[in-house]
């Protein structure tokens, strides 16, 4: 593998992952009160606890997309 297709595939991983974390994010802002409805079939959560599980997520992922995808990718256009 060159580093073209290094830096093409992990501008692609940063692509798809931020449109992941933003269909999560449309889902938790729009169909909160779904969601909490069916997770609360499997689990006792209160609302409070819901929030802050998939607040903590969202960070936690977002932060995964930046440190595994997108830094790497910049240091290639940098060192290119």
């Amino acid at each position: 593998m060159n580093l073209q297709t290094l830096e093409s595939m992990l501008l692609w991983s940063t692509i798809i992952n931020v449109g992941v974390l933003l269909v999560w994010m449309l889902m938790i802002v729009f169909a909160h009160d779904w969601i909490h409805r069916l997770h609360g079939r499997w689990f006792k959560l209160s609302r409070e606890q819901f929030d802050g599980i998939h607040y903590a997520g969202l960070a936690f992922y977002k932060i995964a997309i930046y440190l595994f995808n997108f830094v790497p990718w910049l240091a290639l256009k940098i060192a290119a």
